[in-house]
């Protein structure tokens, strides 16, 4: 099962490979190959790609796997050839391609706080730019129409995250100079976060709707009728987090209806096809997955990946695990 927010198991490096063995990972890429590699003379790194097929000769002993970024869980024969694989390391924070879907006895990490930054700062510049209307006066401009009018404004406004993890504690700092009112929303309630129970009394007071949510059973269409129907008219919904989190034909009826306006870079299905109604959608600003991309994304993951493999050969802790053994 995926671990909750509030949970996390511990797994040691030493789960992972003794410490007298030869670490073997599995890599995507020569530059991290050779990253990887630099770390210690116990690190043996290989590139490895599941389209090649099974593993086979050293690659065959990895207890380590680093995934090409966007990739999925390969055929069972790619992990039936690895009998020691014990971490697969992913390059992206999302985790849903694989959680709950490897077999017993693989521990599962993100690379959380890899994307952070990027993301928090799209959602900052999509809610500014949806709020002063930057769109609409970028087709105008387009038209070559002086079109002065009255848009909405962020500062002051009332903010809901829904997803107090580290990417909406880092778009809460950002917003921090806009005076904006900021309520937190997680699973289960803690301290400054209110559960998502609450949500039916906290949505009618919020004039912007991040939402910032892994995908899970529970929160897979959480952004449903019901969700959209509570938020007060001329409600801004924001979702950086995975297409699935919002019932696209309900969000699509409010858009029409000119009743909320939205502003996504995830969407259901994705990519979006040629001719889909979102594409002509009112009150959409709407962007292709870019949020995390960014230059600095890839050595940031790539960071990550290698603080990893530090703890492994250290027998620390696992940082960042999604599903334990």
């Amino acid at each position: 099962m995926p671990v909750s927010e509030a949970v996390a198991p511990e797994i040691r490096g030493t789960d992972v490979a003794g410490p007298d063995e030869t670490l073997t990972v599995l890599v995507p890429t020569p530059e991290l190959a050779d990253a990887a590699g630099a770390l210690s003379p116990r690190v043996r790194a290989l590139v490895a790609d599941p389209g090649d097929g099974p593993p086979t000769g050293e690659a065959a002993h990895a207890q380590v796997w680093v995934p090409p970024f966007g990739g999925s869980v390969p055929p069972p024969e790619f992990l039936d050839a690895l009998p020691r694989l014990r971490l697969v390391q992913l390059l992206s924070a999302g985790a849903e391609r694989f959680a709950g879907r490897l077999p017993d006895g693989i521990a599962l990490s993100n690379a959380r706080g890899a994307h952070t930054p990027a993301t928090a700062e799209w959602v900052v510049a999509a809610t500014l730019a949806a709020q002063r209307g930057l769109p609409d006066l970028v087709r105008e401009q387009d038209a070559g129409r002086w079109s002065p009018r009255t848009f909405s404004s962020l500062v002051g406004t009332r903010v809901l995250v829904v997803g107090a993890g580290d990417i909406g504690r880092r778009v809460g700092a950002m917003l921090s100079g806009f005076d904006v009112e900021l309520t937190y929303v997680g699973r289960t309630a803690r301290d400054g976060v209110h559960a998502t129970a609450e949500l039916p009394d906290l949505l009618p007071h919020a004039d912007v709707v991040v939402v910032l949510v892994p995908v899970t059973d529970e929160t897979t269409g959480l952004v449903d009728a019901a969700f959209l129907a509570a938020m007060p008219d001329g409600a801004l919904l924001v979702n950086a987090a995975r297409g699935v989190v919002v019932d696209t034909a309900a969000l699509l009826a409010e858009l029409t209806a000119g009743r909320l306006r939205a502003a996504l870079d995830v969407t259901d299905p994705e990519p979006l096809p040629e001719g889909h109604p979102l594409w002509s959608a009112p009150g959409l600003l709407l962007t292709p997955h870019v949020a995390g991309t960014v230059p600095d994304a890839g050595p940031r993951a790539q960071a990550a990946v290698l603080a990893q493999l530090r703890r492994v050969l250290a027998g620390e802790p696992l940082a960042d695990v999604v599903d334990a053994y």
